[in-house]
């Protein structure tokens, strides 16, 4: 059995981007990349393009993932990623940029540690780090106040978080996926281990946060929530609708985009079409 975690987080970390000219370039717009550095394989949204390709052929099979289980296990080939992502995205001259860069939820230090060393290595970029279910809400939650619970089903990480007011106050975590189950039993091995997420959080549920966001019903993204028999599972069990992305998959990657349009004053960052690698 994979290895469960659960916390509790006040804040989404966010460090505010520092944006100056640089000498020899004359100052413009305003220019952002969001990054999903997902387990099954990392996704880039540009503001004004969409969803870009990410990488080489061959770059999303499992052998060759910088990221497994929501941890960087190969920092040097996740720096080359970033390196490609952002000169195609953004250029030789990227001081009037923005990089949001998602992680898991109950990332540890190790990993935070890690996508910080990264960004910083990328140069003169602002920078802005935020968890996934944050990102994820900030897509898919809609309009309307009270709590929001997001339940992300990956291909090797399951997470449930619950925000108020924007900010995750408690969160649970399974090192298990989709890519963990065969195909006959995929269907209840996923909702299985997102119902015990919700369940073991609804029991120290104390102010009736859980409670307030299953009436309004749980998010649910990653590829996981792309599988009726999953999502019909969990709206059955739990005896409330749930709240479907519209692509679930790329919900992460969008939030953060939204978030990026925010940051860098974009009005029209939530009309972004997305254009698919070709």
């Amino acid at each position: 059995m994979r290895s469960s975690r659960d916390g509790r987080r006040r804040r989404p970390v966010l460090r505010r981007p520092d944006i100056r000219a640089g000498e020899g370039h004359s100052p413009g717009p305003a220019r952002g990349l969001a990054i999903d550095l997902g387990s099954s394989g990392t996704r880039a949204w540009v503001l004004g393009e969409g969803l870009v390709p990410c990488g080489p052929a061959g770059w999303e099979e499992a052998a060759h993932r910088p990221v497994r289980r929501g941890r960087i296990v190969d920092p040097e080939a996740c720096a080359g990623l970033l390196k490609r992502l952002t000169r195609t995205a953004l250029g030789d001259h990227r001081q009037d940029s923005v990089i949001v860069l998602s992680h898991p939820v109950l990332a540890g230090q190790e990993h935070r540690t890690a996508v910080g060393e990264l960004l910083a290595a990328l140069g003169p970029s602002g920078a802005v780090v935020l968890n996934s279910a944050s990102a994820a809400a900030a897509c898919a939650a809609g309009p309307g106040g009270g709590p929001v619970l997001v339940v992300d089903m990956g291909a090797e990480l399951t997470e449930v978080a619950l925000l108020v007011d924007g900010a995750v106050v408690d969160a649970r975590q399974a090192e298990v996926g989709l890519s963990d189950f065969e195909a006959p039993s995929l269907p209840a091995g996923v909702s299985r281990y997102a119902l015990d997420l919700i369940a073991s959080m609804w029991r120290e549920d104390r102010h009736g946060a859980v409670r307030g966001a299953l009436r309004r019903g749980p998010v649910l993204t990653g590829g996981g929530a792309l599988l009726s028999d999953v999502t019909g599972r969990i709206a059955d069990c739990l005896g409330v609708p749930v709240r479907v992305d519209r692509d679930p998959s790329t919900a992460v990657v969008r939030g953060a985009a939204l978030i990026l349009g925010s940051v860098l004053g974009s009005a029209g960052a939530a009309s972004v079409v997305p254009v698919l690698p070709k």
